[in-house]
């Protein structure tokens, strides 16, 4: 199959979106809004990402679009458009390159999103580069550098999850929840619901859970000039998560990555308006600390009573 038919296959036969005006057919998308438009860009390499040894060529999909989308919910954007670029390889064929965009369709259908362009070449390992786009109310895009003192940290869902997910299928060991934790890892549900849940709240800095809490929460506290103080005992887990050992346990869930989750700082008086909002939007949501005055901005951890600092940790690209 050609470029032209390759594209002609994957693309989408009607649009949800009101705002495009045109999608695929030209040489660019044409679309108008009058609020505020956040974009984000990710790119994907093969074994490095992902590998067809632990998922399918729609999890690919499904996860990669999912990161995208995780970004979005992070700034307080509704989801709207993604563009795809593939770099392919000969050993790719036509059929597994269809499953990995049913994967995307599949996750962006839930959110109402439409495929509006991309490109396509040759290399010698596949590629991916997804850029999303999405809305966001005039001025109330989230930032990093909202956090203040006195704010509560909180974080959605359970951490680490995917980590275990990625380490039972690496190992092929058996646990206990393994399909539970191997789904997490496969098929990951970004915060959106939250995230826009959260638009009427005046003040709320939110951080995307890709790297691991010690990489985000640094990144917070450095862009906010302040301290965070974690309590890790707080951050939460799964039931089950408990079965692997203590050195697992504190790595996957401070550093572990990819849970597309939410970590973020609220002020004291909003937060028991963030937990209603969290109900309402069925995501769990936990207090794991607080934001106090620094001289220089860092994170700590208190564990088993004592506090450490908490650096950066984990999978770093170019370190």
């Amino acid at each position: 199959m050609d470029e032209f038919s390759f594209i002609n296959a994957i693309k989408q036969k009607a649009y949800r979106q009101p705002t495009l005006v045109k999608g695929i057919g030209d040489d660019a998308a044409v679309f108008r809004s009058t609020s505020d438009i956040v974009t984000t860009v990710d790119t994907f390499v093969e074994n490095i990402h992902f590998s067809l040894e632990t998922m399918r060529p729609f999890h690919i999909g499904y996860r990669v679009l999912a990161a995208n989308i995780s970004d979005l919910a992070a700034m307080g954007a509704e989801p709207a458009f993604y563009l795809v670029s593939m770099c392919i390889p000969k050993t790719w064929n036509q059929k597994a390159l269809e499953e990995i965009y049913q994967g995307m369709h599949e996750l962006a259908s839930l959110h109402q999103m439409d495929l509006i362009g991309g490109d396509t070449v040759s290399s010698d390992r596949l590629m991916i580069s997804i850029t999303a786009m999405g809305y966001v109310p005039k001025d109330q895009a989230r930032f990093r550098s909202d956090a203040q003192p006195n704010d509560i940290i909180f974080a959605t869902g359970t951490l680490g999850d995917s980590r275990a997910g990625l380490e039972i299928l690496l190992q092929g060991q058996e646990c206990k929840s393994q399909d539970y934790y191997i789904q997490r890892h496969r098929l990951p549900e970004p915060r959106v619901a939250l995230a826009l849940g959260l638009q009427e709240i005046n003040r709320v800095a939110l951080n995307d859970i890709s790297d691991g809490i010690s990489n985000e929460a640094n990144e917070i506290a450095e862009a906010s000039g302040v301290e965070l103080f974690i309590i890790e005992d707080s951050v939460p887990v799964s039931e089950s998560f408990h079965q692997f050992s203590e050195e697992q346990q504190y790595e996957w869930k401070l550093s572990g990555g990819e849970d597309f989750e939410l970590l973020g700082t609220v002020s004291k008086a909003n937060w028991p308006r963030v937990q209603e909002i969290a109900d309402q939007t069925n995501t769990p949501i936990r207090q794991i600390g607080y934001v106090y005055e620094a001289e220089e901005p860092r994170v700590l951890i208190q564990t088993h009573g004592e506090t450490k600092q908490l650096t950066k940790s984990g999978y770093t690209h170019l370190k």
